[in-house]
């Protein structure tokens, strides 16, 4: 019983992983662009860019720490 328990978190944990890292895709690619279309970029949107990008980075190595395989598809990869 306790085992069952324990495998439902780490499900539950590991899609909510999944979930945040697809989200955080989608902010460091917004970042980009709105960075890419200011004609004159403050040192402010430069560090946000690459916070996002950290952020990103950071939950996707906790990802590979775990093993996780992510069966969907990002929405960045179709929309260009």
């Amino acid at each position: 019983m306790f085992k069952f328990r324990q495998k439902n978190f780490k499900q539950m944990y590991d899609e909510s992983l999944l979930t945040s890292i697809n989200l955080l895709k989608q902010d460091w690619d917004q970042a980009q662009q709105t960075e890419q279309a200011v004609a004159d970029v403050d040192p402010q949107v430069i560090a946000q860019t690459e916070l996002a990008k950290q952020k990103y980075e950071f939950m996707y190595r906790q990802s590979r720490k775990r093993r996780l395989k992510n069966t969907r598809i990002q929405p960045s990869v179709y929309d260009n």
